[in-house]
């Protein structure tokens, strides 16, 4: 787990910071896939684990608000895991998460995910806006389930940031093979493309060498992407096919 929070640079004035992005110039921070309610869900399955998502949650969240002052925080997407219903940990948990990003930060933003089809009665709670995208300067900031629509206001867009697939990287050492969180940093079509790991700290992700990507955008080949390690500290690795 991440012991070292410290900005390291992926593009012009973006920078990877814990397992969220800083945009530095418009001290903008970037969160996604919380997926709060996970371990209930779990539980509803018959998979009886420790409750440990929330605390790590809290404490990763409030060590990395503590290094920068935002002006804007945006949340994009899958903030909580039930599709259909809000489960009473999604009630409790959400709530208690919006408290801790509204003392470091009076604008939040929700981006919409695909596991956020009932988000507006939290949302609502806490006056909080909802959107599909949300446009910083030349960034685009959505969560990637689906492709955008090309309009006036994306025309000129140079930089796509998106959540979604929770990339991971396996390293191996010697005969131990070990799953990482990381950042994915390309290309689609002619923009710039950022691929956020999850902020869910109780699984590492999908390990995007072994499994099918499931964001449009990532219908592509990865091998030229540079990875971006989550480790002790953030490494940078190199592009893919170098790995």
């Amino acid at each position: 787990m991440l012991k070292e929070i410290k900005p390291v640079k992926l593009l012009e004035n973006v920078y990877a910071l814990g397992l969220g992005i800083l945009l530095k110039k418009e001290k903008v921070f970037i969160l996604g896939d919380l997926h709060i309610g996970y371990e209930e869900y779990l539980n509803k399955q018959g998979i009886l684990i420790p409750r440990e998502q929330f605390k790590l949650t809290k404490n990763l969240l409030e060590k990395t608000l503590a290094t920068i002052k935002p002006e804007k925080i945006i949340v994009n997407g899958d903030l909580k895991h039930e599709f259909g219903t809000i489960s009473k940990q999604e009630w409790i948990e959400t709530l208690k998460i919006f408290d801790i990003l509204t003392q470091s930060c009076k604008e939040i933003i929700l981006v919409k995910g695909n596991h956020d089809t009932i988000l507006e009665p939290l949302a609502n709670k806490r006056n909080f806006e909802v959107k599909d995208y949300v446009i910083v300067g030349n960034i685009c900031i959505t969560h990637g389930h689906k492709l955008l629509k090309e309009t006036k206001e994306l025309k000129n867009i140079k930089t796509i940031i998106i959540g979604n697939d929770h990339p991971a990287i396996s390293i191996k050492d010697g005969i131990k093979s070990e799953l990482y969180k990381c950042f994915l940093v390309g290309k689609w079509q002619r923009k710039n493309l950022i691929v956020m790991p999850s902020f869910l700290p109780i699984i590492e992700g999908t390990d995007i060498r072994k499994e099918k990507t499931l964001s449009p955008y990532l219908k592509q080949k990865l091998s030229d992407f540079k990875v971006f390690v989550v480790g002790d500290k953030i490494y940078e690795f190199g592009k893919l096919k170098d790995i």
